[in-house]
């Protein structure tokens, strides 16, 4: 029997098994071999032994990447060639888009790289089409916009999401609290710091056992987390935790009312590539999801130039500063001088660790 054919017999089994305190266990145990055999499933793909076709490559580039992930003749080629200067294929027919294709848009500074995949299909994580290989590529994204469209309802959004949880990609969702370290000897070590409500000790054990992990430390942190939230800390090197962005596309073709509902659920913006409505709306959307700050960097003796700002990730330190300018800059670093929200006086001397602020003018002085 192949690994499909498994995946089908468990997903029957426990679609066929009621969800109850008396089958919590045995469901518990289920879900961990299904989590382990798509892991089997995708682990080819990933190693690019079984490519299936050519284009997906596309070199990481700029200070951001966002994956456009949608069904075939949603708007996503038409989005990018609006907001980029790439001119992605475009037509009114499903599967224009055969292969990745990259943009870079230019926003506040920021180079942000935004790939426009090719259109999932239904079954795409079982290797339909060429679905698993673009749900893989979006998993080096660091946003993902989900191009929907607004005359079609809700299913086809729960169909992505299920199409992107089936190869490891979790939608606006953080990392569970729990630690996880795999020993050579000792055995199972568990610790709570507040007991889970939907998880025990022997349940736990049997998952572990189930992949041949009998030597670890398990400490759980957070009372809430569940059976899933742990397989995926034990499956981790193949989880992406991605924020994500629905986009719909086309509300110039419904009503007012349809529109005022759609754009007033969570991580969600409206648009009309059509018409033009609501464009610069997602790209300020993109900026403040992607949680990007500007910096103003300063030589010695020189002005400061605003129009040249460096982008940096939020929480940055004047190392991370360093690193992002020259790998080898800090080996020489001496201190920085710093103006800005980031500071108590201006300027002030700061050392490596010294978390910047936005729009924070940064001078590094070498040795």
């Amino acid at each position: 029997m192949g690994i499909l054919e498994k995946i089908q017999q468990i997903e029957l089994e426990m679609s066929r098994t009621q969800k109850n305190k008396a089958t919590e266990y045995h469901l518990g145990l289920l879900k961990g071999k299904l989590a382990k055999l798509k892991r089997e499933l995708l682990e080819p793909a990933a190693g690019g032994s079984s490519g299936g076709g050519q284009g997906f490559e596309v070199s990481k580039t700029g200070d951001a990447r966002v994956s456009l992930i949608g069904f075939p003749s949603v708007g996503k080629s038409s989005f990018l060639s609006k907001i980029t200067k790439t001119k992605s294929e475009v037509a009114s027919y499903a599967f224009t888009t055969l292969t990745s294709v990259p943009g870079v848009l230019e926003y506040q500074g920021a180079e942000i790289q935004i790939v426009d995949l090719p259109g999932i299909i239904h079954g795409a994580s079982d290797g339909k089409g060429r679905g698993r290989q673009v749900v893989a590529t979006a998993k080096t994204s660091d946003l993902i916009l989900m191009v929907l469209d607004a005359t079609k309802g809700k299913n086809q959004r729960a169909i992505l999401e299920k199409e992107l949880e089936n190869v490891g990609i979790r939608l606006n969702k953080p990392k569970p609290n729990i630690y996880f370290k795999v020993k050579t000897t000792g055995g199972v070590k568990l610790l709570f710091t507040s007991p889970p409500k939907n998880l025990d000790e022997k349940l736990i054990t049997a998952i572990l056992r189930d992949y041949r992990i009998h030597n670890a430390d398990v400490l759980i942190r957070d009372e809430n987390v569940t059976v899933d939230d742990f397989i995926d800390i034990i499956n981790d090197s193949h989880i992406s935790y991605i924020n994500c962005l629905y986009v719909y596309n086309k509300i110039d073709a419904v009503s007012l009312e349809e529109v005022d509902r759609i754009a007033r659920e969570p991580q969600t913006i409206v648009m009309s590539c059509e018409m033009d409505l609501g464009l610069d709306d997602v790209v300020e959307e993109i900026w403040y999801q992607l949680n990007l700050l500007k910096l103003y960097t300063k030589r010695r003796g020189v002005s400061v130039n605003f129009s040249d700002p460096m982008v940096v990730r939020n929480g940055s330190t004047i190392e991370q500063v360093c690193d992002s300018i020259h790998k080898d800059f800090k080996h020489g670093f001496k201190y920085a001088l710093v103006w800005g929200s980031s500071t108590k006086h201006n300027p002030q001397k700061c050392g490596l660790g010294h978390v910047v602020n936005d729009e924070d003018v940064v001078s590094i002085i070498a040795k």
